[in-house]
């Protein structure tokens, strides 16, 4: 059983979350919030494995808050609940720790497998969503931009490249020709040169300096 808690300011998403959620044995919905203050608040007397969190709320914002999560709560996952307008916001709130992202409008399944996805410490990037993050802040590159310490490897930034596009990593090792435990490696090295803890994170950084090309 996956604990979820849904943090919105919109009674109206809220409930919706809540009745698709509520159709799936696997799922229990803990608790709700309409900020981030009121989520912080909750949050220890809760104990939610996924907190569903908007960006754009009033008192204190999805950002704000997911910082505080990752410094308090490192152990829940925080999927990001975002409208085609937010892609700022997205790759900061992914950058700030959250372990994916979700239209609002998005479908049950997408919805479902996200979800179990970030409970096990995962996370599934949709195509659609990262598309446009790219087209605000990515410029073909087939390099790192610089040649320090932090620079990623041709390797690390094929890794990068296929992550960003959702690919799982049996996908990624089936087409560079490498084993599984190899990608492991590589996601490994690119976190600790980003500074970074999650496979979202590291794509938005990469978005943000351009390393992720068309």
């Amino acid at each position: 059983m996956i604990r979820v808690m849904i943090t919105d300011d919109h009674l109206i998403v809220r409930e919706g979350l809540r009745l698709i959620l509520e159709t799936t044995d696997e799922i229990e919905i803990v608790g709700e919030a309409r900020d981030g203050a009121e989520c912080l608040a909750l949050v220890a007397n809760l104990k939610p494995d996924v907190i569903l969190m908007d960006l754009q709320m009033p008192n204190m914002d999805g950002i704000t808050a997911i910082g505080h999560l990752r410094r308090d709560h490192p152990k829940i996952a925080i999927v990001i609940l975002t409208t085609f307008n937010e892609d700022e916001m997205m790759l900061r709130g992914l950058q700030a720790g959250a372990r994916g992202y979700l239209l609002k409008d998005t479908d049950r399944e997408n919805l479902l497998d996200t979800i179990q996805a970030a409970a096990k410490g995962e996370t599934l990037l949709r195509p659609e969503i990262l598309a446009r993050v790219l087209a605000v802040h990515s410029s073909p590159v087939t390099a790192p931009v610089s040649k320090n310490d932090s620079a990623l490897t041709e390797r690390e930034l094929e890794v990068l490249q296929s992550a960003s596009r959702g690919e799982r990593n049996k996908e990624i090792a089936y087409k560079l020709g490498i084993t599984e435990r190899t990608v492991k490696a590589h996601l490994q090295s690119i976190y600790q040169k980003f500074n970074v803890d999650s496979r979202a994170a590291a794509v938005a950084i990469a978005a943000q300096q351009g390393l992720l090309g068309e």
